[in-house]
């Protein structure tokens, strides 16, 4: 006993030093931040807020490469205080990267002041736009692996690269929730679900900032993003309108960024869309009274690109760039991505000085820019050691990433169980994505669009070499069957000819690389032409193995039937050709899981938390006992098939009934019932019978991933709190009403009384 009570005080008195050490260290850099504010003029203190593109000072004749003189003007003329984005043409070297931030940083301490630039850039998966970096999947695929220490520990990697690259600063997590499946940029989200996408947010962000130590030289500053309602637009297009009550913004969006905030993230971008008709970008209420006061957020708020030009351009809602400085600068903008030009400076100088915006608000945000730039260490130490990164490429962060992307990858079919595959079996591999990196990676990928992943990554392998270098070019057929868009008759015919001496088909579909606007479609249907490879390979009656590879769920309805079996690979980076085929033939079992509902048609996207009035068709008229629900999407939030079997027993709750403060244990042993080792997510949900504002059917409040080996159970534990329980009513306040709550595991069920 007296050793337990010793520990728990070394524990309490260890704890309370390290609390205090991070209170000094706060202290400290306050006070240095105030002694450099003090010192700063207006112009400085303008040219901290403004960012601008690196691709401006280059010189025409040597891409890639500073014109000193257009450096040395945006440094020592306009002050500025941010460079973001990438050299031509794109995806320097390590070396070449220093060599870019040694000019940037010598050019910054030949200033009065000599405040070091902060440098940012779209590292979303990997740090991808350095040559030879371990690039992991999108973030649609982090969330299929339900796993956050996986995921947590692929950020770390990130931020060690990232950091590699003498960059500090990565635009990176997505917090989007996306209601929309056709949106351009889901696969940057977390996908559906807010819960989910919160806790991956946490896994994210620790993970860039090294738990709250983002000055060590291996760990970067993260930027939630985009703050707010971004992913929901009306017409399921990039950068459109949306219409959102705050009551929603609430429930789900805000969820998100309210766990990343808490868990330290250092800043956040705003949102190029409109919600309501006010862009994000003049949205004082949004910005100022949510974010930055309610929410207590601290960290830089910096703009998407160009999107203060755009509230006069594009929203119509200022009638000069000048006046949308002010807009949004008092909407709360800390800084402007501006960035090609300096109007945005000469603006924000003439506005102060004519007294139209205030001194307060310039500080305010100068003080933001100045203590993140101190919290990253950055006035001791802004270009990167390239001894101290080893590990940069390495064999250990290539198994990371290939981890990854076999937990990720989902098994959604598998009729008679085709799979895993035999590998004395001849196959065909054909389908439009079977045979290159670009639909792997998608896009942020060495480029914006990621067109170059095939040259950056020429040393992975493709899904069809990936196969090749598993069973021996002799044993795999193979032909595109299919352009992503043309259609072209005489390559359908040249798969189905050889489909005839193969086995079995493996047939690769999906998407072009894309993000933001480029990736707009109006059809959310696979393409035609993929389509009709499908049909006319169905025709065979061979087993077709159907592999996805999409940043969202193009609708397959019109062949799934015809499948044996169905994978999903979402973007699963440049080690998920290799992932995918040892998964094929079961060297790994699969363990994704869908982080969406997977739509059966264009009409009907209900979301697998849906209201329970969403998915009715009339029956007899005025008997609600006949309604009939058409609730039916191709594939369920969470759904993800092994080939192993687990089963679940003995849910057991602590209590039945509850009042308003009491916290509720929950328990199940989940046990692998079948042959093969296997992981396996363990999904909670809740319902809440009854409540004034209508109920979801159910929502995920916990998950947890496990590992099971044949015939091991394993009890899993969860606890719930009252926040479960709550919803936000009409009056915006979080509220939990008396009733009766049904907790949901697999097909285990209990109900609890809150009194």
């Amino acid at each position: 006993m007296k050793k337990t009570k010793l520990l728990m005080l070394a524990f309490l008195i260890c704890g309370a030093a390290s609390s205090q050490e991070t209170k000094n260290k706060k202290s400290d850099i306050d006070a240095k931040v105030y002694e450099l504010l003090s010192k700063m003029t207006l112009e400085e203190k303008v040219g901290q807020m403004t960012q601008i593109t690196v691709t401006i000072f280059e010189d025409p004749s040597k891409p890639g490469y500073f014109d000193a003189a257009k450096l040395k003007q945006g440094i020592q003329d306009y002050h500025i205080g941010s460079i973001l984005n990438v050299p031509n043409p794109g995806a320097p070297t390590l070396k070449r990267w220093q060599e870019t931030l040694t000019a940037i940083s010598n050019e910054a301490n030949k200033s009065r002041l000599k405040i070091p630039v902060l440098y940012g850039i779209d590292a979303i998966h990997g740090a991808s736009y350095t040559a030879g970096a371990t690039l992991f999947p999108q973030q649609i695929g982090l969330a299929a692996t339900f796993n956050t220490n996986l995921v947590k520990r692929g950020a770390e990697i990130s931020a060690y690269e990232t950091r590699a690259s003498s960059i500090p600063w990565v635009f990176s997590p997505d917090l989007d929730f996306p209601r929309n499946p056709a949106w351009s940029r889901m696969w940057e989200s977390f996908g559906e679900d807010a819960y989910l996408s919160s806790q991956m947010a946490v896994a994210l962000v620790n993970g860039f900032e090294g738990n709250n130590n983002v000055g060590s030289k291996y760990s970067v500053a993260s930027c939630m993003k985009h703050y707010i309602g971004y992913g929901s637009t009306t017409t399921g297009k990039d950068r459109t309108p949306s219409i959102i009550p705050e009551r929603l913004l609430r429930q789900y969006d805000l969820t998100i960024y309210q766990a990343a905030i808490k868990a330290g993230a250092k800043s956040v971008m705003i949102s190029s869309g409109e919600i309501n008709g006010t862009p994000v970008h003049a949205s004082k209420h949004l910005i100022t009274d949510i974010l930055k006061k309610e929410l207590g957020f601290k960290g830089v708020v910096v703009t998407d690109w160009k999107d203060i030009i755009y509230l006069n351009t594009r929203h119509k809602v200022a009638e000069t760039k000048r006046d949308a400085v002010r807009i949004a600068v008092m909407a709360g903008i800390d800084m402007s991505m501006v960035p090609e030009e300096f109007s945005f400076y000469t603006d924000l100088v003439n506005l102060v000085q004519s007294g139209e915006v205030p001194m307060s608000r310039i500080d305010d945000a100068v003080t933001r820019i100045l203590r993140m730039k101190f919290e990253l260490n950055l006035f001791q130490n802004t270009v990167a050691d390239l001894k101290d990164y080893p590990k940069f490429g390495s064999a250990e962060h290539i198994q990371e990433a290939y981890n990854t992307a076999a937990e990720s990858i989902t098994l959604l079919k598998n009729k008679e169980a085709v799979l895993p595959l035999n590998k004395t079996e001849k196959i065909l591999v054909t389908g439009a994505t079977a045979n290159s990196m670009k639909y792997l990676n998608g896009g942020w990928s060495y480029n914006w669009q990621g067109e170059n992943s095939d040259t950056y990554a020429a040393d992975k392998s493709t899904i069809l070499e990936a196969f090749q270098n598993k069973l021996g070019k002799e044993n795999v057929l193979y032909t595109a069957g299919a352009d992503l868009e043309k259609e072209n008759d005489v390559e359908i015919q040249k798969a189905v000819d050889l489909a005839k001496d193969a086995s079995k088909i493996v047939l690769c579909l999906g998407e072009k690389n894309y993000t933001e606007t480029p990736g707009d479609i109006s059809n959310l249907y696979m393409s035609p032409s993929q389509i009709k490879l499908a049909l006319a390979l169905s025709k065979l009656n061979k087993p077709i193995i159907l592999v996805l590879n999409e940043g969202r769920p193009r609708l397959i309805s019109d062949f799934e039937d015809k499948m044996s079996a169905v994978v999903q690979c979402y973007l699963p980076g440049n080690e998920g050709g290799r992932a995918l085929v040892d998964i094929l033939y079961g060297d790994v079992n699969p363990s994704g899981r869908l982080p969406y509902n997977y739509p059966r048609y264009p009409n009907s996207l209900e979301k697998y938390n849906r209201k329970y009035t969403e998915s009715i068709s009339e029956g007899e008229q005025n008997n609600d006992a006949t309604y009939e629900k058409s609730y039916l999407p191709q594939f369920e939030f969470g759904t993800g098939l092994s080939y192993t079997t687990f089963s679940y027993s003995n849910l057991k709750i602590d209590k039945t009934e509850i009042n308003n403060t009491d916290e509720i244990n929950v328990s199940v042993d989940v046990t692998n019932s079948g042959k093969r080792a296997g992981k396996e997510s363990v999904l909670l949900y809740l319902s809440d019978n009854f409540a004034s504002i209508t109920p979801e059917f159910k929502s995920l409040k916990r998950f947890e991933k496990i590992s099971l080996e044949p015939n091991e159970t394993k009890t899993i534990k969860f606890t719930l709190n009252q926040k479960d329980l709550q919803f936000v009513n009409e009056d915006l306040k979080w509220i939990a009403e008396k009733g009766t709550f049904t907790i949901q595991i697999a097909n285990q069920k209990k109900d609890f009384l809150l009194r």
